[in-house]
């Protein structure tokens, strides 16, 4: 049998360092909806607001980031923004022990975050592409991918018994101190690490802004991906502070049950990441593509039906475990395929600017369904998020530029 691909001491910190900040993210699974609600007694609108705005504003601010990250080293750029994450979490503990939490202070962290995550991933991407050799980057996906999920199984549920134990606020800080562990992980990576250099004035131009954007457009399966993409995402990410509403406040699941119905399912998660470099290596990149971005826009639907007790825990973790399966073996072939078709002094710009378009779109449509829900009703809206849903694979790209690659990854 076949050993594990050894990809350097080097990654295993940069992983152990991403394990740990996941996991922390895991047990704070929706903890911003969880306090909205059961601290602020905030409804469905506000919930959307939260998730809306923190994501819209952060991505705004973010757009500068992703050419700041191109020219300077990327680990001490990753330090940087764990550092903030932490700080900006460990501020809404403090808020509420001395009484002062409000819906407010919670959209603030919330933005400061998420322009944090932007620029974390777009240095962590160019400095991945740099640290190993184009064979491994979808062995090295493939991994930060099954962490994510066995983060995600785990976290929610013990993050539900921490918080019926300690109150709302205690997984927030599991999170913050997730991030400053990662800091010191990716500080014990090592090894030297050029300054970028760059031709012309040190000042950012137009041109740096745009042209993460420029290449993914002018690329011909890269622009139809990030299209599908953004939609894909925004109406799956609309739908979770409404789920959260109807979880947790229509339908009465206890925190401890709702994180359940979103953890469990994450075993597909591990299934499928697991199942991406195999299916690469027998079927193409271009095929797994296709063939899993299809398939998960199937799943949400179901969503729209979940009622009380035992039977509507079941039929949401049944929903998740399609859902995840297939988001495992697309994520990490879309990512890897991302890196092999950007130059080395485009990564960074090029994962902001997919990042700030995602985040804007999630933003977007986390507002819009928000304001739907309001309206139509909170079920109803989820349903119309799925039915919308099934109608993305139209987006998907026909053809690819290259013909079809298959890596012998099976043994890795």
């Amino acid at each position: 049998m076949a050993g594990r691909r050894a990809l350097g001491r080097r990654f295993r910190w940069l992983w152990s360092a991403y394990a740990v900040s996941a996991y922390g993210t895991g047990l704070g699974f929706g903890a911003f909806s969880m306090i909205a609600v059961l601290v602020l007694h905030s409804g469905p609108t506000q919930v959307a607001l939260l998730a809306a705005a923190g994501r819209a504003v952060g991505a705004v601010l973010a757009v500068p980031l992703g050419p700041w990250v191109e020219f300077r080293r990327k680990r001490p750029v990753m330090v940087g923004t764990d550092l903030l994450r932490f700080a900006a979490l460990l501020s809404i503990p403090a808020a509420y022990w001395l009484g002062r939490l409000g819906f407010a202070q919670l959209l603030i962290v919330s933005i400061v975050v998420a322009a944090a995550n932007i620029a974390f991933n777009a240095a962590c991407g160019a400095y991945l592409k740099r640290l190993l050799p184009p064979e491994d980057l979808l062995v090295a996906n493939g991994r930060f991918e099954s962490t994510t999920w066995s983060a995600t199984m785990v976290g929610p549920p013990l993050g539900g018994a921490v918080i019926a134990a300690f109150g709302p606020v205690t997984t927030v800080i599991v999170d913050a101190v997730s991030y400053l562990l990662s800091a010191l992980g990716i500080r014990a990576v090592g090894g030297s690490e050029p300054r970028p250099e760059r031709s012309g004035t040190s000042r950012l131009s137009a041109g740096d802004l745009l042209a993460g954007w420029r290449h993914i457009l002018g690329h011909p399966v890269l622009r139809p991906m990030l299209f599908n993409a953004i939609v894909v995402n925004g109406l799956i990410m609309a739908s979770e502070p409404l789920l959260a509403v109807l979880l947790l406040g229509d339908l009465g699941f206890s925190p401890w049950q709702y994180g359940l119905m979103f953890a469990a399912p994450c075993v597909g998660g591990l299934v499928g990441s697991r199942l991406a470099r195999r299916t690469v290596a027998r079927f193409g990149q271009r095929e797994v593509m296709l063939t899993a971005g299809v398939l998960r826009a199937c799943w949400p639907v179901g969503l729209a039906f979940v009622g009380p007790g035992v039977p509507g825990m079941v039929l949401v973790m049944l929903v998740q475990l399609g859902l995840v399966t297939c988001c495992a073996v697309f994520n990490p072939v879309l990512a890897t395929y991302r890196l092999e078709h950007t130059e080395p002094g485009l990564v960074a710009r090029t994962l902001s600017a997919w990042s700030v378009s995602s985040s804007l779109a999630i933003a977007t449509m986390t507002a819009l369904w928000g304001a739907l829900a309001a309206v139509i009703g909170t079920r109803p809206a989820i349903a119309a998020a799925g039915i919308v849903l099934l109608a993305t694979p139209v987006l998907l790209p026909r053809r690819t530029s290259a013909p079809s690659q298959k890596r012998k990854l099976a043994d890795a």
